[in-house]
């Protein structure tokens, strides 16, 4: 099997077990706290993914008035992560 096909059966698997916005949820937490670093994923408490709104809750008030100035560049980092619009809006509690 080549690598195309294997892609395929992956996801149909995923597709027909609603398993894909599972996954994204998982790979949109990870780009998160890659993307961030040390410095705002250490105050990053939860990461997650409902309906296009990603919803981050921070430890930090002071950081969470930071990010909300840069909501726009963090959807832009995002979605060019995964070269397609998943992210649309962004709540930071």
């Amino acid at each position: 099997m080549n690598n195309n096909a294997i892609k395929n059966l992956l996801e149909i698997f995923l597709k027909k077990n609603n398993l894909e916005k599972g996954l994204l949820d998982l790979e949109v937490k990870r780009a998160w706290h890659e993307l961030m670093e040390n410095g705002v994923s250490n105050y990053t408490t939860d990461v997650s993914l409902k309906n296009n709104t990603l919803y981050i809750k921070l430890s930090s008030p002071a950081l969470k008035e930071e990010l909300s100035y840069g909501k726009e560049k963090l959807m832009k980092l995002i979605n060019d992560r995964f070269k397609k619009k998943i992210v649309q809006k962004i709540v930071l509690n």
